[in-house]
């Protein structure tokens, strides 16, 4: 087999080489079997032995994920065992024996069907997405009554890359346990359960690869490469691709420890410009990282995961503030700067919105959200000012637009610290709240809100799009998305001059600042004070100490004349060649 290449989604950074095991979801034809009477009710015990012995696999795997890695990651088995022990559900199953008197397998696909049908209904699709809990749950319980086991990765001699159609969170805790050392899969999205199993074990994976199955299924002992930082799978490499790909893997580990060790160093530009770099996290888990490449705090904590993973249920009061403390502890004395629930779009729930409408992106999300839904938010905001006591915890209040919705949150805010007062609960007054600047309005309005907050923190990737009316994830416009668009630019430097007049801390979260291309363009805007994943921290801290920072508003400053992202480009390139030159000179590096 010739060497090939197929493209996805890059969803775990890193390079997995290994020989491919397809893994198929498919439980295969199930056939209608006819029963006599009298085995009717013999066939709903084999049925409730298969669910018991079902429900004992995940229940144990889940107490595995939670001793290995968290109690949120083993939240996500929680909505399996739901339908394993919704009555409902299993009486659903046994009627369907009795009344057609069929075996177990065609009750249970029936019944499944049925389910799903509904579920297809539901407006939320992150909801929608949730049958495959169902799915998931309902194969498991057809191999137990088939007597299927699973394989063990220990019976393939070489490293695995497991290629599979799709992938339940059960499969890929195991697989990722067994020391899998990599992921393609067909289906799947950014923020999909396998997905972030995958990040929390740092397993380089590749979704959205359509074909992969198709094109391995029959082959045995084909080596693939898994280069999830690029989001490309190679089939049969070459020897020479391979001697490429071992070599990468290998200055990979060894910059890792290097930018690892250099991390602990200053953040100083050659001119002995400060520069803080914040890590922006969507897990606890990846608390870690930061703490290992000596983050200056959590510059964004996306709180909606938290809700994503309980939904259809919303979290409680106390589940918050376990979470909240968690990062505020750990990252002290470091600032944690916690974003309240930015749900909206294809996030939404049918829960929170009380409706069944269309909500677009450009919908009832972010702080409209929030204020349009007290009742549901109240257990965020009081969790969040019961946390202030325990470290540095700094609010933040997304898609703000105007005045008021600053306004009205600081009012909410107080009415909920009245009722935590009269309850008796610890809780800061002086708690600092700032606001996402992701509105092109709100950047032109900037001199305004920073007269009411204590912060900003720009974030670029809605920004970019609502002020170049372009989707991103669109692939007939995508050449039209230009963080370097003059612009956007000229956006950037007005926030930063804005915060800066009234006194206030500015930072950047957005992909933009974990480009350490687009590095001199944000220094040379004005920023001081940058988030990005943990794993681009100690990237952005090495380039930052290779700039000069007093040039680079100059530079800025140029860009923004331009007209052409061609122009930009070259411009661009040749101020940062002569700015390398300028900081090398003759005599070797300049110190610093």
């Amino acid at each position: 087999m010739k060497q090939h290449l197929l493209h996805g989604i890059g969803v775990t950074e890193g390079v997995a080489i290994g020989t491919a095991v397809c893994v198929s979801n498919h439980i295969g034809d199930i056939l209608q079997i006819p029963l006599a009477e009298d085995e009717v009710e013999k066939e709903i015990r084999r049925f409730g032995q298969a669910v018991e012995q079902t429900r004992s696999d995940i229940q144990g795997l889940r107490n595995r994920v939670e001793t290995e890695i968290s109690e949120e990651i083993a939240r996500i088995f929680d909505a399996q065992c739901l339908f394993l022990n919704d009555p409902s559900f299993l009486s659903s199953v046994e009627d369907h024996i009795r009344d057609e008197r069929v075996n177990a397998e065609w009750a249970l696909k029936e019944t499944m069907t049925e389910i799903q049908q509904r579920f297809d209904l539901i407006d939320s699709q992150h909801l929608r997405e949730r049958s495959e809990d169902l799915r998931y749950a309902c194969r498991y319980v057809v191999r137990h009554l088939r007597g299927l086991d699973l394989h063990h990765l220990s019976e393939v001699a070489n490293d695995v890359v497991i290629v599979a159609d799709d992938l339940s969170p059960s499969d890929a805790v195991r697989l990722g346990r067994e020391n899998a050392a990599g992921f393609v899969i067909e289906h799947g999205s950014r923020t999909s359960h396998t997905t972030i199993i995958a990040r929390s074990l740092n397993i380089p994976a590749v979704l959205g690869v359509h074909g992969a199955q198709a094109l391995l299924t029959d082959q045995s002992e084909i080596r693939v490469v898994v280069d999830g930082s690029r989001g490309v799978v190679v089939v049969a490499p070459s020897e020479e691709t391979l001697d490429g790909y071992r070599e990468q893997k290998v200055a990979l580990r060894q910059r890792e420890k290097e930018l690892q060790v250099e991390s602990q160093l200053p953040v100083l530009s050659r001119d002995g410009v400060a520069v803080q770099v914040m890590a922006n996290i969507d897990l606890p888990e990846e608390i870690e990282e930061a703490q290992r490449f000596d983050a200056a705090g959590i510059g964004l904590y996306r709180s909606e995961f938290l809700y994503i993973e309980k939904s259809p249920e919303l979290p409680s009061e106390e589940e918050h503030l376990a979470l909240y403390r968690q990062i505020v502890e750990r990252m002290a004395p470091n600032p944690a700067i916690i974003r309240t629930y930015d749900l909206g779009g294809r996030k939404i729930a049918r829960e929170v919105m009380e409706t069944q409408g269309e909500n677009p992106a450009l919908g009832l999300r972010g702080i409209r959200l929030t204020m349009a839904r007290q009742n549901i938010f109240k257990s965020q905001v009081r969790a969040l000012l019961r946390a202030t006591v325990f470290g540095d915890l700094w609010i933040m209040l997304p898609l703000v637009t105007i005045l008021e919705e600053v306004h009205a949150f600081r009012a909410f805010a107080e009415e909920m610290m009245a009722e935590l007062e009269a309850e008796g609960h610890a809780f800061r007054r002086d708690f600092r709240l700032g606001i996402m600047i992701e509105v092109p309005a709100a950047a032109m309005i900037s001199d305004l809100l920073a007269k009411e907050v204590d912060f900003f923190s720009i974030g670029t990737n809605d920004l970019i799009q609502y002020a170049l009316a372009v989707d991103r994830n669109n692939e007939h416009v995508a050449n039209l998305y230009r963080p370097l668009h003059p612009g956007l630019l000229r956006l950037l430097r007005q926030v930063v001059a804005s915060a800066r007049a009234e006194g206030i801390e500015v930072s950047l979260c957005g992909e933009m600042a974990a480009d350490p291309a687009l590095t001199p363009i944000l220094l040379g805007c004005g920023l001081r004070r940058l988030s990005v994943n943990p794993r681009q921290v100690p990237v952005i801290k090495h380039r930052i100490r290779s700039l000069t920072v007093g040039r680079l508003a100059e530079v800025v400053d140029v860009c923004c004349q331009l007209g052409t992202q061609a122009e930009i480009d070259a411009y661009l390139r040749q101020a940062l060649e002569e700015e390398q030159e300028t900081a090398v000179g003759p005599e070797g590096p300049s110190p610093g």
